[in-house]
């Protein structure tokens, strides 16, 4: 233990409050970034299912595609349509927190005529497959952008947890355990103290009473 003094006490008790102060300030992020985590949730979880129903509805669009076109008609088409996406990753931060951002340059969605064929040869089903396609690319792009985020979040979140858990059960119930022992020890003897003093001037008083009376 501690050396028992004011000033060791007074010590203690100044760090037992900065504690305190330090886990309402953790309690204070932590809540800041489950609410980050939350809001970030939704559209991940949207993007997910829009690209699970755009996706089903792509591969049937396709199947009738290579039904209509024919498979030799669609492949001369991909080697046509073919092209590189840029992307960017930024590093980005939410209550001091980094993450990567993925950033794109262009949209993969473009019109009809921007796809380097003649579009008014094909099929509808065709054009609505190769629409579906590029959107399914869009939001895979932007689910990168997600995940990354509520990895990072939900790192964080669990990080910032353990130490309040650590300070909250650890070291301020020590903190708290060496206060009063110092505390008891202290007022222990300064009662001891006074009964001492008490008992010195009691003895003092009865001799000069005794001195008095010869």
């Amino acid at each position: 233990m501690i050396h028992p003094t004011r000033t060791n006490l007074l010590l203690l008790k100044e760090k037992a409050v900065s504690v305190n102060n330090s886990i309402g300030i953790l309690r204070a992020r932590r809540q800041a970034l489950i609410r980050e985590f939350l809001s970030t949730t939704l559209p991940f979880l949207r993007t997910r299912e829009d690209i699970r129903k755009a996706y089903g509805k792509a591969m049937g669009e396709l199947a009738l595609s290579l039904g209509h076109e024919g498979r030799e008609s669609m492949e001369s088409l991909t080697l046509v349509t073919k092209r590189e996406m840029g992307v960017e990753i930024r590093e980005r931060s939410i209550w001091g927190l980094k993450y990567r951002d993925v950033i794109m340059h262009e949209t993969p969605l473009r019109m009809p005529g921007e796809r380097g064929y003649d579009y008014l040869s094909t099929t509808p089903h065709l054009e609505e497959c190769i629409a579906l396609f590029e959107k399914i690319v869009e939001s895979m792009i932007e689910i990168a952008t997600f995940e990354s985020k509520l990895k990072r979040l939900g790192e964080e979140i669990l990080k910032t947890t353990r130490r309040i858990r650590v300070l909250e059960e650890r070291i301020l119930p020590e903190l708290r355990i060496q206060i009063k022992a110092i505390a008891q020890y202290i007022g222990e003897r300064e009662r001891e103290t006074y009964y001492r003093l008490k008992r010195f001037k009691n003895i003092m008083q009865i001799s000069h009473e005794g001195r008095i009376e010869d």
